[in-house]
């Protein structure tokens, strides 16, 4: 396994691999590596001769007041835990080579990046949008995997290759969870064990959601009441929002019918703000 930490190389290897008909499979990561991102990183050693890691916590996705400075960073740990995975490459560059000195150049989807996570964290998916479109134009992909724990996330990048006409197809992998429950996150860290404990009442809510689509219940604004009214039992438990859409542009809905739904949360515990979400009427 190779870290590399300058563009420039990391784009001339990903020229070769080109040249030589590989099919190259990228998961990009912020580091503070768990189990889901492990999990991204074995379906991509599953589908592509060669598997390339980022490790980059992106600056520009985080607003004022936010995490920025003390996220989680030990890239010696994740380059540890990547090699056991038979990781080929990990791209770890400094914020210099993304974002090089006068950079002014930012990429903005409109619509689906002003909602839910647009709306509480203002120039949040800018950010995101941006870094993912240096990424792949870095990288190259074939294959880029993407967690669906952060559903709006993927909608913004499915959008954003679609529309800038990158040959990269998303893969997206399915939420992998703590015992509890709990979405796995790298913010899972900042919480307490009582924080951590209660905080599995996001899935708990979210399951009673499913449920009640199961029997029969239809009505969006019910099914966000139930989710609300499960979170509210939780006293360490603050919402931001509670959100039932259309999964594909995130629309708010009245009635669910037979496309996909999107059931969103966004919840704090203590200074710790997490997300979670599960999709009603998915298709197989």
């Amino acid at each position: 396994m190779e870290i590399i930490n300058r563009k420039q190389r990391m784009a001339s290897i990903a020229r070769k691999l080109r040249r030589e008909s590989k099919t190259v499979g990228f998961v990009p990561t912020m580091g503070a590596l768990h189990e889901g991102h492990l999990t991204l990183v074995k379906e991509a050693r599953q589908m592509s001769d060669i598997v390339i890691v980022s490790i980059f916590v992106n600056p520009t996705q985080f607003g004022p007041g936010e995490d920025f400075e003390r996220y989680p960073r030990d890239l010696t740990a994740d380059a540890a835990m990547l090699a056991e995975y038979e990781v080929d490459y990990v791209f770890a560059p400094d914020t210099d080579e993304i974002y090089i000195p006068g950079f002014s150049t930012y990429v903005y989807v409109e619509g689906l990046t002003e909602t839910l996570e647009g709306a509480s964290r203002p120039g949040h998916f800018r950010g995101v949008a941006t870094v993912v479109t240096i990424l792949l134009n870095t990288v190259r992909p074939d294959l880029a995997f993407f967690g669906s724990k952060d559903a709006q996330q993927v909608g913004v990048v499915k959008r954003l290759t679609r529309d800038l006409g990158f040959e990269t197809e998303i893969v997206v992998v399915p939420t992998v969870r703590e015992e509890s429950g709990l979405a796995m996150s790298s913010r899972n860290a900042y919480l307490n064990e009582d924080e951590r404990q209660k905080a599995s009442i996001l899935y708990q809510a979210l399951r009673e959601a499913k449920l009640a689509f199961k029997n029969g219940e239809r009505n969006a604004s019910a099914i966000a009441q139930i989710v609300e009214d499960k979170i509210a039992t939780e006293p360490l438990a603050r919402i931001d929002y509670v959100a039932v859409v259309s999964n594909d542009d995130l629309e708010p809905i009245d009635k669910i019918a037979d496309s996909e739904v999107l059931v969103a949360v966004a919840v704090r515990f203590g200074k710790v703000r997490l997300i979670d979400n599960v999709i009603l009427n998915r298709k197989q």
